[in-house]
């Protein structure tokens, strides 16, 4: 199907205005009011050094169900404030309380960096979750593009060091694999915002060596066995670079034996659930990452 009407006057704006910075605050401005979710930020000791979080609380009983969330941003850029919009809307939405973990970026830090300050932090929500008001037994981790990379990830040294315990894995538009072969490099390659070439440069600053781009924690879609990982959901673009790898990872993940359920947003480009203040249907497509964390937290 053609691009989504909403989405080309998105681009068209955006190349109209040019590469002007995102404002989270005044997006935070406009529905704060709306959204009863209390905020606090801490930093936690990691073997890296302290690494910065952002607790989103909903107006619900405690113990909550908890999301470990990894921002996008091609592991060089993103932030907590970049992503706080997003976190609010989902956590008010969903019921569940949200963890965001603001992890080192490259290229000052290389792989596995970030994928070290991923897991920390997912470790520390579960260690720490009576203190947070969270349910130890109800947690889930999921992100975005890179955050979406490396929440694969985390589940996979999750269930190789037995621990943290994840119910639940959403991955949107994911980044999985280092190679960049598939098909979709080529069809979207260019004109609908993320491109080839960009990826590329992506990948050059989190895994300079190439060689490393194999590694399955770099590039889960390369990783041999994919059974005993925790239920997923993964969400993807028509008009994404990242679609073919996004739905092989799905396809192999049930392969496996893993329950999962895919969502291509036809019409649709990268990063589309960080643009819920652009256009309607990217709020119908946050409105189903909600439900589905409803359905497997509450349910």
């Amino acid at each position: 199907m053609p691009l989504n009407p909403e989405v080309v006057r998105y681009l068209e704006a955006q190349a109209a205005a040019g590469p002007a910075p995102v404002e989270p605050s005044e997006m935070r401005s406009q529905r704060a009011e709306q959204m009863a979710v209390r905020v606090d930020d801490r930093r936690i000791v990691s073997q890296g050094g302290e690494i910065p979080v952002r607790i989103y609380t909903p107006p619900a009983a405690a113990p909550r169900p908890v999301l470990v969330y990894f921002h996008g941003g091609g592991w060089v850029t993103g932030d907590l404030e970049v992503s706080d919009f997003q976190c609010r809307l989902l956590s008010r939405w969903a019921g569940c309380l949200i963890v965001h973990v603001n992890y080192r970026h490259a290229p000052e830090h290389v792989f596995p960096a970030a994928l070290d300050d991923a897991y920390e932090g997912a470790l520390w929500v579960e260690e720490n979750a009576a203190g947070l008001g969270a349910d130890p037994a109800r947690i889930a981790v999921g992100g975005d593009s890179a955050g979406g990379n490396l929440a694969a990830a985390v589940t996979l040294l999750a269930r190789e060091r037995g621990a943290p315990h994840f119910v639940f894995q959403y991955l949107g538009c994911p980044i999985l694999d280092g190679s960049m072969r598939l098909t979709s490099y080529t069809k979207n390659a260019a004109g609908f915002g993320l491109t080839a070439q960009t990826m590329a440069w992506y990948w050059d600053q989190y895994v300079p060596n190439k060689a490393d781009r194999a590694n399955p924690l770099a590039s889960p879609l390369d990783t041999p066995d994919l059974s005993g990982l925790p239920p997923a959901l993964v969400m993807t673009a028509e008009f994404d670079p990242l679609l073919d790898e996004g739905e092989a990872y799905a396809a192999r993940l049930q392969q496996a034996g893993v329950a999962v359920e895919l969502k291509r947003y036809d019409g649709l480009i990268h990063g589309f659930l960080g643009q819920t203040a652009e256009y309607d249907a990217a709020k119908l497509a946050m409105a189903d990452l909600a439900a589905s964390l409803r359905r497997v937290l509450f349910d």
